[in-house]
């Protein structure tokens, strides 16, 4: 089952991975606020630190290198495309080892009061909310990726790890 879980996890992962690849320079820069709001990039780098936020609360020794675009107190920085895929890269493989941490009982790994699934959940529903906001962001300022990404995202057997 575990195995399970994590292949669901890496997909969602690639997928979040296809998509910032599909994002042209001009689309990260792209808002719909017109009130300082994130752009797509940091829309993306927004899901990186609840990632490692999360992380830092349910298994801190994981967190330990992992660097945030914006902590508390900070000024917004946004980031570029190859710190961005570097850093989905490095939250994604601590959660995935929150997440058989918290399947496997290991000492001073903890998920969610309602258990792995609820743990697992949370992190997909995010993440999925704010691949929504970057798709509309997208569409709404002109900057559509691709219909193989747009289908894409929906296309989990189809991905390749």
């Amino acid at each position: 089952m575990i195995d399970d879980l994590i292949l669901g996890w890496r997909t969602h992962q690639a997928i979040n991975l296809m998509l910032l690849d599909a994002v042209s320079d001009e689309g990260l820069a792209a808002s719909l606020s017109t009130r300082g709001g994130r752009d797509v990039a940091r829309q993306f780098a927004h899901v990186h630190d609840v990632r490692v936020h999360q992380v830092d609360k349910r298994a801190r020794p994981l967190a330990g290198s992992l660097q945030r675009f914006q902590a508390k107190g900070q000024a917004t920085v946004t980031p570029t495309r190859a710190q961005l895929r570097r850093a989905l890269k490095a939250s994604a493989d601590a959660v995935e080892r929150l997440l058989v941490g918290v399947a496997t009982d290991e000492p001073g790994y903890r998920g969610m009061r309602k258990g792995l699934f609820s743990t697992y959940g949370y992190f997909i529903a995010h993440e999925s909310h704010h691949r929504g906001s970057i798709l509309l962001t997208l569409k709404q300022s002109g900057h559509h990726p691709e219909k193989a990404v747009r289908d894409g995202i929906w296309g989990w057997d189809q991905v390749k790890l």
